[in-house]
């Protein structure tokens, strides 16, 4: 069993290609370092190997069957390790898939978001599922190598921690922004913006790593329970008040409204307590409305108020002599600013005061 056992790993030594248990890996590190010159090396269709050295790509191979020889593929001239006398080569040899890898799940709490309608910070989570592909292998090989992550659990593991990161920035942004209500973003209503915008905001963070997110797939945003049922109270509250013209109006609606539904179960459980509560009902809203035009013409009068011009002032007394203001008159004259004609008018009337 040795014998054979050994036979059969010599024989996969001179084949080189991705382990069938490794076809759903973005990223296989080929086990062996040390690789024999004339080794068969398959690359399959959605594929590109790698080979790499010191932490620096010193070449690839497309898909194919391909002889690991330096007279048909130069680069491996670079990898040869002369104690060998040109037998072998030393480099570590990635497969990288260049497909669109679905179904990718993530997910957690976005933290509190505050809800522009009301006012109030609610706990909010996001999951759902994505799609990613590599654009780059050199990239994202020189990046794994350098983080130390090579298998699709420790790579995707923070991949989705900067898709959730990005989707936790970008809807408190967009809440903030464009002033949805947290309501319409859990119900769907949203959905599409923000995937946009998640996207649009995860790629510098993955460029680097030659990667980019497709698409997004059964996106949804969520919210507890008894946080939705709160949502909603309020937001009925604060769409009556708008109705009744403000807040105080809708309160003193509401007590109204009270009221009539009291004298309603004080009733004889006839039609008349519902015609009670009725009036209730339409006193309740009545006096809103007469207490929004109440207020309403008050602002109009302060309002009028405000425009009319303050009242002029008093001119003050004059307690100047005939004889200084003669002086004053004759120095106008000089000056050019009176014509004789002006000048003896004047004159005439101030003589007369003396």
């Amino acid at each position: 069993m040795g014998f054979f056992g050994t036979i059969k790993d010599e024989a996969k030594r001179n084949f080189i290609a991705r382990a069938d248990e490794a076809k759903g890996e973005i990223v296989y590190k080929y086990p062996e370092k040390n690789i024999r010159m004339l080794t068969q090396l398959t690359v399959d269709a959605d594929e590109i190997a790698l080979f790499v050295k010191d932490g620096k790509v010193e070449g690839k191979l497309g898909p194919g069957r391909h002889q690991l020889d330096t007279s048909n593929i130069p680069f491996l001239s670079r990898l040869v390790e002369g104690f060998t006398g040109g037998n072998m080569f030393m480099a570590e040899v990635f497969f990288v898939s260049t497909r669109e890898f679905t179904g990718v799940k993530f997910g957690g709490p976005i933290g509190d978001v505050r809800d522009p309608e009301t006012g109030l910070g609610i706990g909010t989570m996001v999951y759902g599922d994505f799609s990613v592909r590599v654009t780059e292998p050199e990239k994202l090989v020189v990046g794994l190598v350098g983080m130390g992550r090579t298998s699709n659990a420790d790579f995707l593991g923070w991949f989705k921690n900067q898709v959730l990161k990005v989707t936790r920035d970008r809807i408190a942004e967009l809440l903030v922004k464009k002033r949805w209500p947290l309501l319409d973003v859990t119900s769907g209503a949203y959905t599409e913006e923000i995937e946009n915008e998640v996207i649009a905001g995860l790629k510098p963070h993955v460029d680097t790593y030659g990667m980019t997110v497709v698409r997004m797939g059964n996106f949804h945003v969520s919210i507890k329970e008894e946080d939705e049922a709160t949502l909603k109270k309020l937001s009925k509250d604060v769409a009556y008040s708008r109705l009744a013209g403000g807040f105080q109006q809708y309160a003193q609606g509401q007590a109204m409204l009270g009221a009539a539904e009291g004298m309603a179960k004080g009733g004889d459980g006839s039609g008349a307590g519902a015609g009670l509560q009725g009036m209730g009902m339409g006193m309740g809203f009545g006096m809103a409305q007469m207490f929004t035009n109440q207020q309403q013409q008050n602002q109009q009068q302060q309002h009028q108020q405000q425009q009319q011009p303050p009242p002029a002032a008093a001119a003050p007394a004059d307690t100047r002599t005939p004889a200084q203001r003669l002086k004053e008159l004759k120095e106008l004259k000089d000056a050019g600013v009176l014509s004789d004609d002006e000048y003896n008018a004047k004159r005439a009337e101030l003589m007369k005061l003396l």
